[in-house]
């Protein structure tokens, strides 16, 4: 589920973009204006989509909880709209590493204060080191001590934990387990400083993969996690017993009863399995353990859980399953804090045919499960899911029994109950975070609901965006989760792009004169890597794979989709006309080139590579390369043509020690001029033009003025105003950016972990799109098919499809029907809908109200249901029956 987020940390320092000092604050040249401008930035709303590796409740205060990412920050809960706050979007572009959190700890004698262990890889991927951040205004703000030595929030075995502690008893203590054999660190001025304890005897030995040279699975993944058994100290005073886990599968757990003065090995312990977490019952005196062979968060094949009997040393195997049964680690632990007897344990690792979730409330003595099977393959659930808020969590499957859509989990490494509500459970998954309120039920033989708690949590690897003239205003290429089509910002998509569905995608593009005409590529264990859409990406089938791709790369549409261009992984640069069943490769150009259209020619194609600018002017057929000199000669570089004007590109990239910034050419690549105001470049793109101005605004995640930001020229580049401010930095933001061609001054930013930005300008100037005009009264003859694609427990998923019958096109329908058993809608894409009681009203969005005759539209809708969920049996066009198909 991460490889893709490490491949995109990893192509930034091959470019060696990641180098320096944090830029200073400084007035630059008169050209850079900084911060001239006041933005309001939100995200594009998926919801989720990455891996949430721990959940911190504090145990002092009711409702404050804490999540950590692996690649995309920390985050607050916020109980008043049940939503996450982020915490750390002020790490900028230097310090990207330290927008991966390792672990996190919520002070339990102050609640204000928040402490988050950062670092992103251990290996060459990250040039600097990791950091303790600390807050006393619960993420609010943040200072930051520099560690010796690195973190790793993306590594294997960032699912255990939590490595970062604080005393309960004297908080200006603290402890952090360190990787890479850097052992165990301590604090004694609430993280101001860090001190290695050089006593502490072991710093741990396991690695996933000695032989990988990269230094990414052949890491030490040392120490695991710290727990005080909070009974053995007053207020004020250091707790006395400390438990350290350690990756060793021999030696996994130290307890120290003198406040960190000795250590030794638990005697007794088990052996040939690391301990993920370790979790204290102080009441009842109990240590649990979960354990698993390997490090996690993906691999694991087989576990067990521990209790240990604090006051008499006596080790009890509370394995809910046999060990020959278990085909999975064990992970995610907790207890019931209102009830400590109560104990609830993960399968974390069980990828098929689903996790696995264990409760016990007689301290692991017995156990029941969260599903079991009736008769293979059916299976019996203590739970329901509602995943209505969030409905691409099905990933658009109808899989076969034992499998269901959507999942349970995966990478269920993180599970907290409430300690203050024992009906309230979070958990992390590989996608999202999902909760329960009613959790109780679970023990009264009734079915509790789970549901995503994630909103406000975005965490998102972006590779692509595309803002097309029509249609949905947003398109995405994404990491682990393909990428959605956005019809409404502030909504979350029904679903990711399918039919196929790519693990990762790396590219995408629209035909600028016919914006329903879209390409995307990207990655595939098996099966196609390239699909295309004719209805602006609603919608996609596959297309054909030349001999040799084993990867999406690049590719590009021609302006009026005719023909494409395609720079797969695995072979060289290929063209095709019509929707790729046939490729031919292209002459002329290198492997692995970079590939963009021209907006205005349809048959003029644009490649780089090495430093080196390449043309086609046949359709992709063949290439020359340009006699355009001092470009970048590296290949971190992202190059785009201007909508409207035929030649006119920029280019965007290069590395610290060679060339960097950016670059214009109007004549088609033939020659450049490098701006010389900008300092560094990484993206460009283009956006609706300014009131007066006479060409389109420039957006750029660029150096500018000594200072490093997000920028903007209305003036062909002359001038530059950052546009985001210190607190909105987001990290590294190299992939993509693109504005909006129908709002102006909204950009839309692409960040490598919280998901895609979009910011919103003050400064009306240019205005936007005119508001809706009166509800369209459209009339002819019309047929309506209507199709339920999922259902499940309380929620289902429909399609609708509209087809003009008549002889005349529509421009603007409104389509009614009624519900006759309770339905409601609760989500809608490709059409605005209404309901009063019974009665609903679909009509169309701005881009799809023209149906010519004997054409259709579609839209669908996710709602709600109880009893038998009927379809509806008329449908009304303004006073027009519908024929029903």
């Amino acid at each position: 589920m991460r490889r893709t987020r490490i491949l995109t940390a990893v192509l930034a320092l091959a470019a060696g973009l990641l180098a320096g000092t944090p830029p200073a604050l400084a007035a630059g040249p008169e050209r850079a204006s900084i911060a001239a401008d006041t933005y309001t930035w939100k995200n594009a709303r998926v919801d989720g989509g990455g891996f949430v590796p721990g959940i911190v409740f504090n145990r002092a205060e009711k409702n404050l909880a804490y999540a950590r990412t692996d690649i995309g920050g920390a985050y607050r809960w916020q109980e008043s709209t049940k939503t996450w706050t982020p915490l750390l979007d002020s790490v900028g572009w230097d310090n990207w590493g330290h927008t991966g959190v390792v672990s996190l700890a919520s002070d339990t004698v102050d609640p204000n204060k928040v402490y988050a262990a950062v670092g992103t890889y251990t290996n060459s991927w990250d040039p600097g080191n990791g950091a303790v951040m600390r807050s006393s205004d619960r993420g609010a703000s943040w200072q930051r001590t520099n560690l010796p030595f690195k973190l790793g929030g993306n590594m294997p075995g960032r699912g255990m934990g939590e490595r970062l502690a604080i005393d309960p008893n004297r908080n200006s203590v603290l402890y952090l387990g360190a990787p890479s054999g850097k052992g165990l660190w301590r604090s004694t001025d609430s993280g101001v400083t860090w001190s290695q304890v050089t006593n502490f005897p072991n710093v741990g030995n396991y690695q996933q993969d000695p032989s990988d040279t990269s230094g990414y699975a052949s890491d030490n993944q040392g120490i695991a996690w710290v727990t005080f058994d909070e009974s053995t100290g007053t207020a004020g005073t250091a707790t006395k017993t400390v438990y350290v886990g350690v990756a060793d599968k021999d030696n996994a757990v130290y307890r120290s009863t003198d406040a960190g003065a000795t250590w030794t090995r638990l005697a007794g312990q088990p052996t040939g399995y690391l301990a993920h977490k370790g979790v204290l019952d102080a009441k009842n005196g109990y240590l649990y353990l979960s354990y698993s062979d390997k490090g996690g968060p993906y691999d694991g094949g087989k576990g067990q859980l521990w209790r240990y009997a604090t006051a008499t040393g006596t080790w009890t195997n509370i394995s809910p399953v046999a060990e020959a049964e278990t085909y999975y680690g064990f992970s995610g632990l907790t207890v019931d804090r209102q009830k400590p007897g109560t104990v609830m344990a993960t399968a974390y690792s069980s990828w098929w045919p689903d996790t696995q979730i264990f409760r016990s409330t007689d301290s692991g003595a017995t156990w029941t499960k969260a599903w079991d099977y009736t008769s293979y393959p059916n299976r019996s659930n203590r739970y329901t899911m509602d995943v209505s808020s969030s409905p691409w969590l099905t990933w658009g499957a109808n899989p076969s029994p034992p499998e269901q859509a959507p999942k349970l989990g995966w990478m269920t490494e993180a599970l907290e109950i409430d300690p203050f509500n024992s009906n309230r459970m979070m958990y992390g998954t590989g996608a999202t975070v999902y909760g329960t309120e009613n959790l109780t039920n679970w023990d009264g033989g009734s079915q509790f609901t789970i549901k995503p708690m994630v909103q406000g949590l975005e965490e998102t690897a972006v590779n692509d965006l595309a803002s097309p003239p029509s249609g949905a205003p947003l398109l995405s290429a994404l990491g682990d989760i393909g990428g959605f089509r956005h019809t409404d910002l502030t909504k979350v998509p029904p679903m990711m792009f399918t039919s196929p569905n790519f693990t990762t995608t790396t590219s995408l593009d629209f035909a600028e004169a016919t914006p329903n005409t879209v390409v995307r590529v990207g990655n595939l264990d098996s099966g196609p890597h390239i699909a295309f859409s004719t209805d602006n990406g609603a919608n996609w089938f596959a297309g054909t794979d030349p001999s040799g791709v084993s990867g999406g790369g690049t590719v590009a549409a021609a302006a009026d989709g005719s023909r494409f261009v395609w720079s797969p992984q695995g072979t060289g640069v290929q063209y095709a006309t019509g929707f790729g069943t046939s490729w031919a490769a292209s002459g002329g150009i290198p492997a692995g080139a970079v590939v963009e259209s021209d907006r205005v020619d349809p048959k003029t194609f644009y490649g780089f590579k090495s430093g080196k600018f390449y043309v086609s002017t046949d359709g992709g057929a063949t290439f020359t390369a340009s006699s355009a000199t001092g470009l970048p000669s590296g290949d971190s570089v992202r190059f785009k043509a201007l909508p409207g004007t035929k030649g006119d590109v920029w280019l965007a990239g290069g590395a610290s020690d060679g060339a960097y910034g950016l670059w214009h050419s109007t004549d088609g690549g033939a020659s450049f001029s490098k701006l010389s105001g900008v300092e560094q470049a990484d993206t460009i793109g283009f956006g609706k033009a300014a009131t007066g101005a006479s060409y389109q605004t420039l957006y750029t995640s660029a150096k500018i003025g000594s200072v490093r930001g997000i920028f903007r020229s209305t003036d062909k580049g002359a001038t530059w105003t950052r546009i985001n401010d210190d607190t909105h930095q987001w990290g590294w933001t190299g992939g993509a950016i693109t504005g909006d061609p129908r709002v102006y001054g909204r950009v839309y930013v692409a960040t490598n972990g919280r998901g895609v930005i979009y910011g919103d300008s003050s400064d009306a100037g240019g205005g936007t799109d005119p508001g809706p005009g009166p509800d369209p009264t459209p009339t002819g003859a019309c047929a309506v098919t209507y199709k339920v694609t999922n259902q499940w427990s309380g929620g289902f998923q429909a399609d609708v499809q509209l087809a003009n019958t008549g002889s005349s096109a529509w421009n603007g329908w409104s389509l009614g029907w009624a519900f006759a058993d309770g339905q409601k809608v609760t989500q809608a894409w490709n059409a605005e809908t209404a309901q009063s009681g019974t009665a609903v009203t679909a009509k169309n969005v701005g881009w799809n109200g023209t149906v010519a005759a004997g054409s259709s539209v579609g839209f669908g809708f996710t709602g709600s249901w109880s009893g038998t969920n009927p379809k509806p049996t008329a449908f009304k066009l303004g006073e027009q029956n519908c024929t029903l198909n």
